[in-house]
């Protein structure tokens, strides 16, 4: 029930300006989100690349609904990705895109509009030394982003794609995916999706999760393992070592600011490990998604909240 609640707010227009204009010290959204400008944000990557971690970054933003907001978005990108290779950080460093950012809700034009925008930025990535996914968002926006990818990967192959476990349709998805050169990145989900479309026990979840990452793992493709919770993570392996599977032929990733030590401690067992870094103004929908799924960090959150002055 709280995590539902949280997803209602995290597209509350009321709830974000209370959030938004609340006196929350820095420190609360800093340890979820890599700064506001992507100068700050390729800082916190050197740092992770540094630790012998890989990163993905995102620059967070979603539901564009104008033309200018979605050219606006596109260019950051290209700004982000001039800056990766100027610091010699890719390909180390690539960069993960919301189609909803970057034009793809638009009336009448927007999936040609998300689609030239994407192209771009797969083109610059390309040019940088790195490469571009897309990010999965909410169910009604699942075929269209499919298709999307389809059409980006006939001139980008390399670009990766999001598949969410909490979704019924997920495995049948993943058998469509897992072919030679493809990457997927398998997570739990974020969105609060009817129980018509979506699994919503998380038992019935994780056990969907296990489903598809078993279709990952037996196909031609590289599966990326977006999982915090310590039983997945074991899945993963035992998964990966029955299909015959060596290290660096998958990866696991995980989010900027959870389980850390977490992080350090597989990469040093010698598998890549993506920390999927979000920089941005727009940090508000992407915090109370955070917050939803784990209550420590909601726990985190609130004690932050009233200990602030």
């Amino acid at each position: 029930m709280l995590r539902r609640v949280l997803l209602s707010m995290s597209r509350s227009r009321r709830v974000r300006h209370i959030v938004e204009t609340a006196p929350v010290s820095r420190s609360v959204v800093a340890r979820f989100v890599a700064g506001t400008s992507a100068e700050e944000a390729v800082a916190a990557t050197r740092t992770l690349l540094d630790k012998g971690l890989l990163a993905s970054m995102d620059h967070l933003g979603e539901d564009t609904l104008d033309l200018q907001q979605a050219t606006d978005v596109r260019d950051a990108y290209l700004r982000l990705l001039e800056l990766l290779a100027a610091g010699g950080l890719t390909p180390g460093a690539e960069v993960s895109v919301k189609l909803s950012a970057v034009g793809q809700a638009l009336p009448d034009v927007g999936e040609k509009v998300a689609v030239e925008n994407a192209r771009t930025i797969c083109h610059a990535a390309r040019n940088a030394g790195t490469t571009v996914t897309v990010d999965m968002e909410d169910h009604t926006t699942t075929d269209s982003t499919l298709g999307i990818l389809r059409e980006l990967r006939k001139d980008f192959p390399e670009t990766g794609g999001v598949l969410q476990a909490y979704l019924r349709r997920t495995e049948a998805d993943c058998r469509d995916l897992a072919y030679e050169g493809s990457r997927v990145r398998l997570c739990k989900g974020a969105y609060n999706e009817p129980e018509s479309v979506a699994f919503t026990d998380r038992l019935d979840v994780d056990k969907s999760y296990v489903r598809c990452l078993k279709v990952l793992m037996a196909g031609e493709g590289y599966p990326m393992v977006a999982t915090h919770d310590p039983r997945l993570v074991e899945a993963a392996q035992a998964l990966a070592a029955q299909a015959g599977r060596e290290k660096g032929s998958y990866e696991f990733q995980m989010l900027y600011g959870i389980r850390p030590d977490e992080q350090r401690r597989l990469a040093a067992e010698g598998h890549p490990v993506r920390v999927y870094v979000p920089y941005g103004q727009e940090w508000y929908g992407y915090l109370m998604r955070r917050l939803a799924e784990r209550p420590a960090n909601l726990t985190f959150f609130l004690r932050s909240l009233l200990s602030t002055k």
